[in-house]
């Protein structure tokens, strides 16, 4: 088992998903996009290495932001290694620094990935390597681009020294431990962030209120996005529908990928005041 960790928006979900080798964790240019920790399973010959996506670390703003922080360190203790993950082109900043200190209470081994190298100058990568060297515990450091693929193997390589032999804990043919209903939630939040104005994204959680197959294979989904507030309630639905229909639209597409089947989805919009600080929504979300 292996956490990845970092602060918000350096790659942590587009990492998962290029070594799993299909999209398990939903990604954005948002910052926090992950909420929960996600598995993606990864079975190579002669061995399994199982990641868990975490979400971005960051001062939380309330109960949700408290609840993905400690997701986020609890998946510390559970692991035979640590993937950290830095931003090369934004270099070491506070809340990596917050990272590391907690970091050097850990006992399993850190491997530290110095991401976003496409876009970075070699002056820039070589800051964060020259930070990250100071630091005694971390035993490999890597520059990586999760976008294009660069240094995963080296990483992978890397990663796979620190696996102690075990049983095989899932099927070959597995990616993920995340149901299908909650897939396909998680692909309507990433629709509704890339296309929503910048004040509406993080009050927003989805509900996948039912999945019924139909007999000829057409799949029915039932879905809700709440909101926080009136005003992002008509943001969200557009003029006469049309930016409902446009996250729906997007969303559909990756269901039918994903379900290998023609998709039916019916979205409604509902505002639930602060939710993101009621325990007993963000337990209905699945945060809990």
């Amino acid at each position: 088992f292996v956490t990845i960790i970092g602060s918000p928006n350096v790659g942590k979900s587009t990492l998962m998903n290029r070594f799993v080798g299909q999209k398990v964790s939903i990604v954005s240019q948002r910052a926090q996009t992950t909420r929960n920790r996600i598995m993606g399973v990864v079975s190579r010959k002669g061995y399994q290495m199982v990641f868990l996506d975490t979400p971005g670390v960051t001062l939380p703003k309330n109960k949700l932001g408290e609840y993905m922080v400690k997701v986020a360190y609890d998946s510390l203790n559970e692991v035979e290694a640590i993937l950290f993950m830095v931003d090369a082109v934004n270099g070491i900043r506070e809340k990596d620094e917050a990272i590391i200190e907690k970091l050097r209470t850990v006992r399993a081994p850190v491997i530290a990935a110095i991401n976003k190298a496409d876009a970075a100058t070699l002056d820039n990568i070589e800051t964060a390597r020259e930070r990250l060297e100071k630091e005694g515990f971390i035993k490999e450091i890597i520059k990586i681009s999760a976008a294009d693929g660069r240094g995963m193997d080296k990483l992978e390589a890397a990663l796979k020294a620190c696996l102690v032999e075990g049983p095989q804990y899932f099927p070959e043919d597995m990616v993920t431990d995340q149901p299908e209903r909650v897939i396909c939630g998680e692909i309507i939040r990433e629709k509704a962030l890339t296309l929503l104005k910048e004040e509406v994204p993080h009050g927003i959680g989805v509900g996948v209120d039912k999945m019924a197959l139909r007999d000829d294979g057409m799949y029915d989904v039932w879905a809700t996005i709440y909101c926080e507030r009136e005003g992002h309630k008509g943001i969200i639905i557009g003029r006469q529908g049309s930016m409902l229909k446009r996250i729906g639209s997007e969303a559909r597409k990756d269901m039918e990928w994903l379900l290998g089947a023609r998709v039916n989805l019916q979205l409604w919009v509902k505002v639930k005041n602060d939710w993101r600080n009621s325990a007993s929504v963000m337990k209905e979300l699945g945060y809990e």
